[in-house]
């Protein structure tokens, strides 16, 4: 035993002193035992994640951390967010400072080998550029041999630069530490545009008061897929992370909203109480009453067991999301959409069934 334990720690030690990582406590357990889930965000990108005038949080990636702590322990509240600025975001994931990071991350191969791991788009995207109106640019070209402003450890800078390269095109990127650094440069004209993900700069000029003086020219240089990042190698916390965006989604797409899932529960059957507890009665459509027997539908609210002991939660985990944070179009309506200052259209963000890309894997 005690040969045993001295190479045991022999390997750790040399784990250690050669930076090969020693596998930590499991994510999900982790959570579970500390009882809150610890979210790195933007923290200052309205729409996504954002302090608002209330002092709450508030973003479609703020709704994806509560969601995620519904689902693993049935309390949406139970989320500390940690701001992160993008350049140390990653490093902060993998160091184990967060436990997931929802951050209007692009997804990109090599940081998918570089120890982490992407777990599902919750919003697509593209690069755009903003300039002042007043100085008449028509097409991106017009930006040859200006400055552009730009966040440091992104994919903008270098997507700038391929565009411009590939038309041997110069612009000159000025770096920022921080968003708000670099919207406070732009609008001091210290560079003659700024490039970010489109949606990103609509909301930052809409935040800011400035959408009459700036436009956005009509080039999309890139396919931003953002979303939500785990640590590679641990999986069962990437299938919660994974599966809370497609469990809003399925919701989404089944007609199923915050206010309305207790109409898919009216039933006296004793397997409903013994998994959902006691659901308040409300009325219902006959709609309603019929679609509450698809299978679909069971299986999402828990009624037919077996995701939650699949995923290691309880039967209700997409029940306490939908509860608490709501389908994935509520979400994003609240946040992005016709209930938010922004009124952003949901184009690609879009269901699948209604021409976009949001796409439910199926829950079975």
């Amino acid at each position: 035993m005690h040969v045993i334990s001295r190479l045991l720690l022999a390997c750790v030690a040399w784990a250690l002193l050669s930076g090969v990582p020693v596998r930590a406590e499991p994510t999900l357990d982790a959570v579970k035992k500390r009882g809150q889930l610890i979210c790195g965000v933007n923290g200052e990108l309205p729409g996504f994640s954002f302090i608002n005038a209330v002092k709450e949080w508030e973003g479609l990636d703020v709704d994806l951390c509560r969601a995620v702590a519904a689902a693993v322990l049935g309390d949406a509240t139970k989320v500390k967010f940690v701001p992160l600025k993008p350049a140390e975001r990653f490093t902060t994931l993998r160091s184990g400072g967060v436990d997931m990071l929802a951050s209007n991350s692009t997804m990109t191969l090599q940081r998918e080998t570089d120890g982490l791991e992407f777990a599902v788009p919750n919003y697509y995207d593209g690069q755009g550029f903003v300039v002042p109106k007043k100085l008449g640019m028509k097409n991106l070209t017009d930006l040859r041999s200006g400055k552009v402003c730009v966040l440091k450890a992104t994919t903008h800078q270098a997507n700038m630069n391929a565009w411009f390269g590939a038309r041997r095109l110069l612009v000159t990127p000025v770096e920022f530490d921080s968003q708000d650094e670099m919207y406070d440069a732009f609008l001091a004209s210290r560079c003659i545009g700024v490039t970010q993900d489109s949606t990103a700069l609509a909301s930052s000029l809409v935040r800011r008061g400035k959408t009459a003086d700036y436009m956005m020219l009509p080039e999309i240089i890139s396919k931003e897929p953002l979303g939500p990042y785990v640590r590679r190698g641990d999986e069962a916390w990437l299938d919660v992370v994974r599966w809370t965006q497609y469990a809003m989604l399925q919701a989404e797409e089944l007609g199923i909203a915050r206010g309305t899932v207790s109409h898919f529960l009216q039933s006296d059957d004793p397997k409903v109480r013994r998994i959902l507890g006691d659901i308040p009665r409300t009325s219902s459509s006959p709609e309603d009453r019929m679609r509450s027997n698809d299978p679909a539908v069971q299986r999402l609210l828990g009624v037919t067991p077996g995701n939650g002991k699949a995923l290691g939660l309880d039967e209700a985990w997409a029940y306490w999301i939908i509860t608490q944070v709501g389908n994935y179009g509520e979400s994003y309506e609240q946040n992005l959409g016709s209930r938010s200052p922004l009124k952003f259209a949901r184009g690609l963000n879009a269901l699948w069934t209604q021409g976009g890309l949001m796409y439910p894997l199926p829950l079975r």
